[in-house]
Order: structure tokens, then sequence, then C-alpha cells
């Protein structure tokens, strides 16, 4: 089930949880962040994350598309050749994954 895409916004919804709702989750920002970093493709999405299955993925760039995180392009080639790009929406959320990379490495040495 698309949590993400199931309803409209609701306007007394607080931003952080619709923050949360659109990108949050195990996957959703590892996945924002490889593609922010040049992967693209769904082969080389599941490379950069080889512990989420076939079936994650897919749900989890589905949802992203449903969202208007990402736009999927796909070329009539053989075999089939499929890429991720984020849109302009999807594009405003580097500087928060950058700020969450920093406070990871930051705190993550201090917990060592």
């Amino acid at each position: 089930m698309n949590i993400s895409s199931d309803k409209k916004s609701d306007p007394n919804e607080s931003p952080v949880n619709y923050t949360i709702r659109v990108i949050g989750g195990k996957w959703k920002p590892l996945i924002i962040w490889a593609i922010l970093n040049g992967t693209n493709r769904f082969g080389a999405l599941q490379r950069a994350l080889p512990n989420i299955t076939k079936k994650m993925l897919t749900s989890q760039l589905r949802e992203l598309e449903a969202d208007g995180i990402l736009h999927r392009e796909v070329f009539p080639v053989v075999p089939p050749r499929v890429d991720y790009s984020l849109t302009e929406k999807g594009m405003t959320l580097r500087p928060l994954l950058e700020m969450m990379c920093h406070w990871g490495i930051e705190f993550q040495k201090k917990d060592k």
C-alpha cells in the first residue's frame, strides 16, 4: 500500500509529519541520496543498496515517483532501459540530505 499517495495532503498535518510521510523510512532517503550522487538505473541502485530487495526497491521507487520526488523514464530498447532522476521537487531535498550526512559524520565519530 502506498501510504504517501493514498490521500491528499491534510492541511492540519504538521510539516514534519508530511516530510516523514513522503521521504521517511529506511530506504527512501538512501535511494534519493544515491540518485543525487549520480546512480540512476535500477541495477545500479540495487548495487548501491545491497540489502534492499527488488520488491522493496520497486515499491519505494513507485512511491517516490507518485509523490513527485522522482521521474521515471523508460527507453524503448531491448533490453528495456529505465532511468530515474530527481524532479525539481526532489532536488529541493539535497540540502536536507546533506545536513543529515554531516550530522551523521559528526555524531558517528563521537558515538564510537
